[in-house]
């Protein structure tokens, strides 16, 4: 293989990996609105009927919870994708 070849090889893997990052890293960005909507929603709600609010907090809790595990998940892969594949 040509030296030239190599390192042409070399720079679109490279180039591909920091593409693959920064498109696994928008699942971040979409866990970020997902909890401004999910307390969005909820404080909406509660505004509404303040008595049912306080058996709705702890669902809120949950549904941020979940939706930040998912934007952790995005982070690691991303992470994943520029340190560990070669």
């Amino acid at each position: 293989m040509d030296p030239n070849t190599a390192a042409m090889a070399a720079a679109y893997i490279s180039a591909a990996k920091y593409i693959g990052a920064g498109l696994a890293a928008i699942g971040m960005g979409a866990a970020a609105i997902g909890v401004g909507s999910i307390f969005g929603n909820f404080l909406s709600g509660a505004l509404r009927n303040p008595s049912a609010a306080d058996g709705q907090f702890g669902r809120a809790f949950i549904g941020a919870a979940l939706a930040e595990g998912l934007g952790i998940f995005a982070f690691l892969v991303a992470i994943l994708l520029l340190f560990v594949v070669k």
